[in-house]
């Protein structure tokens, strides 16, 4: 057997033959189903999985032994009887009729052959290994798992007439951390408009092409408003682009991503909102600090601690009075406020607080004292944004959580 024709085939309203009533007849049934072809399943017994497929009308089982004319009108036949005899017989009638049939038995019989087949989105690849199904499966689920994390070039080269947006949340710092669909979508992206705090590293795997357009935010410097970003990712994808909104942490977590999306559908433009890690639990956690834990905090908040001009004031007294675990985001440029604020309105100044910089990423630090201490200890060893602010019990878990 060596076979050297591959060829995909269109079974969209043609009739397919599926001769056997076992659990391979039902695979192939199904998946001869799926691509459209109107399917007959001939077999005196039938496994449950071919009667569910009967039920609900996805196949046609005609319960009886093969006939020679149940190939007539038939332009696939697979066969999967578990009997030599019988495949034998219905590929030798199907080779006389001129018809491709695979036999499940003898791939070296057959005339046609079953691949591997990987699939994303349009994207479809079949692998043969010289009649080795195990070998073909084993290179078919590594290219999968490239194909799913963007690694292959999935791009379409050619643009549709209709772009759409992707809000993708990029995690907290670790390139790593984005999801596999995220990633995918970063890979056939067309436009990639990207925050200060997102995984930066994965722009460098973008084909040369792409357009990147840098929308970060400091708490001094805008590269763009918020506005100009919301028309920027209209005007891309009505022109037909595929644009990803490439974000740090979570898009809906304190990134203003609901105002992105808002923005788009108020346009006509299709979104879609692709979930991160946010940095508010994921940080903490890298430091070993868990937000939550049994007998020591049940809950948190997360607040962000910037005060921007189209922003409600902090109300620290209410935070102050919150039970379990406080982080706050985007706060280390007013670390003294926020301390002064919460001992001010009743918050135990001996409270263990966490201060993680750069967290998830090879130089990520972590900076422990109370609510009393810590503006101080701050300032002594310099830090820095990004880092998240932890307040509350559990902070004291990191001496025993943090890995050596």
């Amino acid at each position: 057997m060596n076979p050297d024709y591959p060829l995909l085939l269109d079974l969209s309203g043609r009739r397919a033959i599926v001769v056997g009533g076992g659990p391979v007849a039902a695979r192939r049934a199904r998946a001869m189903g799926e691509a459209g072809a109107r399917v007959d399943v001939v077999a005196p017994w039938a496994c449950e999985d071919i009667w569910e497929l009967h039920d609900l009308g996805q196949v046609r089982l005609i319960a009886r032994e093969y006939e020679r004319g149940d190939l007539d009108g038939t332009w696939l036949v697979h066969t999967a009887t578990g009997d030599a005899t019988i495949d034998r017989k219905v590929a030798d009638d199907a080779a006389e009729a001129n018809i491709w049939c695979v036999r499940a038995d003898d791939a070296a019989a057959s005339t046609a052959w079953t691949p591997a087949v990987a699939r994303e989105g349009d994207v479809v690849v079949a692998v043969s290994a010289g009649g080795d199904p195990r070998r073909a499966t084993a290179l078919r689920d590594a290219i999968r798992l490239l194909l799913e994390l963007g690694e292959l070039p999935v791009r379409r080269v050619r643009r549709s007439e209709v772009g759409h947006v992707a809000l993708v949340g990029g995690g907290p710092g670790d390139p790593g951390l984005i999801t596999t669909r995220g990633r995918r979508l970063l890979a056939e992206a067309d436009v990639v408009v990207v925050d200060r705090l997102a995984p930066r590293a994965l722009l460098d795997d973008l084909a040369d092409d792409v357009e990147v357009v840098d929308a970060g935010k400091s708490p001094r410097a805008h590269a763009m408003t918020q506005d100009e970003i919301n028309a920027l990712l209209v005007e891309r994808a009505r022109a037909g682009q595929r644009v990803v909104r490439l974000k740090g942490g979570d898009p809906f977590v304190l990134g203003r991503g609901g105002e992105e999306a808002l923005a788009c559908l108020s346009a006509g433009v299709s979104v879609a909102v692709v979930p991160g890690v946010t940095s508010a639990v994921a940080v903490p956690g890298a430091a070993g600090i868990p937000v939550t834990h049994r007998g020591v905090a049940r809950q948190v908040t997360i607040v962000s601690g910037h005060d921007g001009a189209h922003d409600e004031p902090i109300d620290w007294a209410a935070l102050a009075d919150t039970e379990g675990t406080l982080v706050v985001l985007m706060g280390v440029g007013r670390l003294g406020e926020a301390v002064g604020g919460l001992v001010a309105n009743g918050r135990d100044p001996s409270t263990a607080v966490a201060l993680v910089e750069r967290g998830t990423l090879p130089d990520q630090r972590t900076t422990i004292g109370t609510l009393a201490t810590i503006v101080q200890i701050a300032e002594q060893r310099g830090v820095v944004s990004p880092a998240v602010i932890v307040i509350g019990d559990v902070v004291a878990l990191s001496e025993h959580l943090t890995a050596g």
